[in-house]
């Protein structure tokens, strides 16, 4: 069978990466791609926002399954494009998607069914955001744009005239456009973070492993909010009862939730979680694969991941037993100076091949793309996830900043701080 990865990035490297591994899967077409997924499949250089042509590519090229990376595509409603084609497509719907694509409908939804999650209030004028946060006593809040901002709308204030800061820059200045007209306004939650991903083909959930990201762009989670730089998995602090307890109060009050709602959730469910002193609550919501979580989590998984995805669009998940490597993974991302702000494209990447000959590990390629003497250049913000496995959290932490140390590019910066966590 034919399969179309649709997306760029890191995540749809390692999706590519695993997909390809499964004998049922004859070839991986890519569509844009980059450098690395060029490694493992076809990449395809097709406008993927023309649902229409996509189709009818898809079509032409007798593609078997489609399996989506960003949540912008699902926001956009690529699964219902494909409902009449025939072509099975792993993901939810449009409607489903909302949560993830606005943060008021998920925090509305977590409110009308009991599912743990920050006090907040929102507001789609800005006068009346600057009064709430007038009236309140000084502390710290976190300011969401209601809208997708590549991971890099949720701003973390530490006192009201910061929180008036982001207030104006995401309403008034517009920083991320129409994403920005109504803002999220929530108690900064304490604890330590925990992404959990779970498949779900709405009658049944199957958690994947527990990972831990990075998303402050400097060590100890200082500086502005990126869209990840780095994970690993698992997390040791999300011990078995623990995990219970998210399955029970989160992931099928949220699932059974959307069902009620007239919007049955089909696909990847994303929690991110903080653990606090009164349990566990609910950060955000995604819809899709996480990104760096994936790459840890593919580099762990044993069971076959066209398996698992074709059985959650057909609703047999509960038919599927999911087998992971003992071994944890540790992703360390490498970004290009400036990230998350400007930055420069198109500096030659070296030590790669140096990097991929080292045990246990893979450079999923992120922000990263060839030119025709067939050099990896950069080509985005996250450049690429050096991701590495070992007997346990602090050898896999060691493998993985080995191969960090091989590669270099002008201006190239990471923390170096991923996985300590977990120590």
């Amino acid at each position: 069978m034919n399969v179309l990865v649709v997306g760029s990035g890191g995540r749809e490297h390692a999706l590519s990466w695993k997909l390809a591994q499964s004998p049922k899967v004859d070839k991986v077409y890519i569509a844009p791609g980059n450098s690395g997924c060029a490694e493992v499949g076809e990449c395809v250089d097709i406008d993927v926002g023309n649902l229409r042509n996509l189709v009818r590519w898809a079509r032409d090229h007798e593609i078997g399954f489609i399996v989506p990376g960003s949540e912008v595509y699902y926001v956009d409603g690529i699964v219902d494009a494909f409902k009449d084609s025939g072509i099975p497509i792993f993901g939810p719907s449009k409607s489903a998607a909302e949560l993830e694509g606005s943060k008021s409908f998920a925090k509305g939804l977590m409110r009308r069914h009991g599912i743990p999650t920050a006090d907040y209030a929102e507001f789609e004028q800005f006068e009346p955001a600057m009064r709430y946060l007038d009236s309140r006593s000084e502390g710290p809040v976190v300011v969401k744009a209601d809208g997708l901002c590549a991971g890099k709308g949720v701003v973390v204030c530490q006192n009201l005239d910061e929180a008036k800061a982001a207030v104006k820059r995401i309403m008034a200045d517009g920083e991320f456009g129409s994403a920005g007209s109504r803002v999220i306004i929530e108690e900064l939650l304490r604890g330590q973070e925990v992404t959990i991903l779970a498949l779900t083909d709405g009658k049944t959930i199957a958690p994947l492993a527990s990972s831990q990201d990075h998303k402050a762009a400097f060590d100890g989670d200082t500086g502005p909010n990126t869209g990840g730089m780095g994970a690993y998995s698992p997390a040791p602090v999300m011990t078995e009862e623990l995990m219970d307890e998210v399955v029970e109060k989160i992931l099928i009050s949220t699932v059974h939730g959307m069902n009620e709602e007239g919007r049955r959730f089909r696909g990847l469910l994303y929690a991110g979680l903080m653990l606090t002193g009164g349990g566990p609550k609910v950060l955000e919501y995604n819809v899709r694969f996480g990104d760096p979580e994936t790459q840890p989590i593919m580099m762990r998984l044993k069971s076959d991941l066209f398996e698992l995805l074709d059985a959650t669009v057909r609703g047999k998940l509960s038919e599927q037993t999911i087998e992971w490597y003992d071994d944890p993974a540790v992703c360390v991302v490498l970004a290009a100076g400036g990230y998350p702000g400007t930055y420069e494209k198109g500096t030659v990447i070296s030590g790669l091949d140096s990097a991929a000959k080292r045990p246990d590990t893979v450079v999923f390629h992120a922000g990263a793309k060839l030119n025709h003497q067939k050099q990896v250049l950069t080509d985005g913000g996250r450049v690429l996830g050096v991701t590495s496995r070992g007997k346990d959290i602090r050898t896999a932490i060691e493998n993985a900043y080995r191969a960090v140390g091989d590669i270099s590019f002008e201006g190239m910066r990471y923390r170096t701080d991923i996985g300590k966590k977990a120590l």
